[in-house]
């Protein structure tokens, strides 16, 4: 074996990341705000004891602590351009100066390893000038460790500076914060990662498409370590150059075409050719989850499209495609596509902790075909609340939803004026009710008659009416029926009672003080403000009607019946009651074997309530 081949493999291979990192301010990419300030720093000679570098991952913050470590230490500086050729400068690049300790957070996060640092750093540096800490993922560290620290931190000695790396800042206790200078790091734009990647092609000896290196850039999602690793994935793999096609491939993605006919489906309703591009997308490698990612990330560009942003605020659509995404924004409408987006997140989540991603992914496409055009029905909504709703065609049978369409011409003057016509008839027919003043509105919601709705498909004009209404007939019946009397309604209340009697909805009834006329066939039921819990029961939906059906078979006619509650004063007159033991006692006793654990747990087992108490001597 030749001698250069015994180098090529005794030499390790340093990843991408590492080979690329930078070693200067002005290699670092996407941050020179905080190398301008660092270098303003050394310049005045105003370097702080502990600094707090927090971003995302991938942006920079263990790169700028060594950088700015090299600046201090250097055999030049202290100085704003490392020399980069010195031992010490050198020995910083690789992690291996002893001046220089590099400490990972999450592995000496305990008080033990904090102590033991606060004994070393009285310790003057060996060969440099500052002792540097560089402890990355410091909020790792336990609240007893970050307490030890403290004192430390405040007033270290002159030759010690803490360099603080986290991408977690929150989670850092404010006595921490408030010791450090902190400098936060932003996303890095894909302009800036796309002229990084393509030095970094170019000095790898490999061509890359534009299109691919904007792919990888999206795919970063702001952070240069990610892209760097993704671009080291297809150098291993690509020869001699890197296409978009070969990105998709490595990412499981589709590509930008499939994603435009997919979205074509979307916006003209086509379900059917939705899954059917779905499917084909699947047999040729795509991944439903990163599928549904791309979807969102598309219909995002949509809305920005849609609120009237440049082009510039485009993440997801490339600049050839973005006229296609600003005509289906004008197609689908603000509304729709605030939903559409809304489906594809709430599918995204549920996909991460299924097994039918597959399952999921067509559900969604399937209800985003269904939406209709959400914005034409607001402004149908405001119509009908105005009283000026045009009269809408009903849709004729289609295989597949469509936006809402308007009426046909030349229908639309007789449709409306049927609509009008109706509208005002019902208002007339529509009986007035008297209003209690004392009860409650909520309590009475049971009573009140439905209002009748204007019919929204269309229909022809409907013939002159012949017959009487519901409200004259009923208002006839009224008329031809004897007014009821004090005594006569008195007498039937004792009576229904009685019909009620063991019943827990004759108990609550029978608490009440008195019955009074209140208008024609409507009764009102007057219960002292000790028994508010007896009146609400009552005005329940079931108690309701058994209350006025037993009346009703009395009087023979059909009553409606109000509760109302009595200020709290003494009352002379005694409850009208049925002939038997005392409600109030019935109830009470009601209660007690209510409580029981073994009737507590029926009415667990079964979802009902206790009703009735028979006699304790029965089996």
């Amino acid at each position: 074996m030749s001698t250069a081949s015994n180098d090529a493999v005794q030499t390790p291979y340093v990843v991408v990341a590492r080979r690329y990192r930078p070693q200067s301010f002005g290699e670092l990419v996407g941050q020179e705000h905080v190398a301008e300030a660092l270098r303003g720093a050394i310049a005045t000679s105003r370097v702080g004891h502990a600094y707090l570098f927090t971003g995302a991952r991938g942006v920079g913050k263990t790169s700028s602590a060594r950088i700015l470590a090299k600046c201090l230490n250097c055999v030049t500086g202290p100085t704003a351009t490392p020399c980069n050729e010195c031992d010490i400068c050198k020995s910083i690049s690789t992690g291996d100066d002893v001046d220089v300790l590099e400490i990972d957070g999450a592995s000496n996060r305990g008080i033990d390893e904090i102590r033991e640092l606060r004994q070393k750093v009285n310790v003057r540096p060996s060969r440099a000038r500052f002792k540097i800490y560089i402890i990355d993922e410091v909020h790792m560290l336990t609240r007893e460790a970050f307490n030890a620290l403290l004192k430390t931190l405040e007033e270290p000695p002159e030759h010690v500076k803490f360099i603080f790396c986290t991408t977690e800042a929150e989670k850092i206790p404010i006595t921490i914060l408030s010791r450090c200078q902190r400098f936060d790091f932003s996303g890095i734009q894909p302009t800036s990662i796309i002229t990084r990647l393509r030095q970094i092609a170019e000095a790898e000896g490999l061509a890359v498409e534009d299109e691919a290196l904007e792919l990888l850039a999206r795919r970063a999602a702001g952070s240069m370590r990610d892209s760097q690793s993704l671009l080291e994935q297809l150098l291993s793999c690509c020869s001699e150059k890197i296409t978009a096609a070969d990105v998709h491939r490595l990412l499981g993605t589709a590509g930008e075409q499939r994603l435009t006919d997919l979205s074509t489906h979307l916006v003209q309703h086509d379900a059917a050719g939705a899954i059917a591009d779905l499917d084909v997308a699947i047999r040729e490698g795509v991944d439903a989850g990163q599928l549904i990612d791309q979807l969102l990330g598309y219909f995002r560009d949509l809305m920005v499209a849609a609120v009237g942003a440049a082009d510039s605020s485009f993440l997801y659509v490339s600049s050839s495609g973005r006229g296609t995404a600003r005509n289906a924004a004008q197609q689908l409408g603000l509304d729709t596509i605030l939903a559409a987006m809304q489906i594809l997140d709430q599918t995204l989540s549920r996909m991460r902790v299924s097994t039918y991603g597959r399952t999921l992914a067509e559900l969604a496409l399937v209800r985003i075909c269904r939406l209709e055009d959400l914005e034409a029905l607001g402004t149908l909504i405001g119509q009908l609340r105005d009283g000026n709703a045009p009269a809408l065609a009903a849709p004729a049978a289609r295989p597949l939803p469509s936006p809402v369409a308007s009426p046909p011409s030349g229908n639309e003057d007789s449709l409306a004026g049927s609509l009008q016509a109706s509208l005002k008839k019902n208002e007339i027919e529509q009986p007035q009710r008297p209003v209690t003043p004392v009860a409650p509105a909520a309590s009475r919601i049971v009573d009140a008659a439905p209002a009748t709705k204007p019919a929204i498909a269309a229909a022809p004009a409907p013939a002159p009416v012949t017959t009487q209404s519901a409200a004259d007939h009923e208002s006839d019946e009224v008329e031809s029926l004897a007014p009821l009397v004090k005594d006569q309604v008195d007498r039937a209340w004792r009576q229904a009672l009685q019909q009620l009697a063991g019943d827990l909805t004759g108990d609550h009834a029978g608490t009440a003080n008195s019955i009074a006329i209140l208008a024609p066939n409507r009764l009102v039921l007057k219960f002292p403000k000790a028994y508010t819990s007896s009146k609400s029961y009552c005005e329940r939906p079931e108690p309701l009607a058994k209350l006025e059906q037993a009346l009703g078979s009395v009087l023979e006619r059909k009553v409606k019946l109000d509760f109302e509650l009595l200020p709290e004063e003494p009352v002379a007159a005694r409850p009208v009651t049925p002939t038997g033991p005392a409600p109030r006692a019935s109830l009470e006793k009601l209660y007690e074997k209510s409580q029981e654990p073994f009737v507590q747990r029926a009415v667990e087992l079964f979802k009902a309530r206790p009703v009735r108490l028979t006699n304790e001597g029965t089996s």
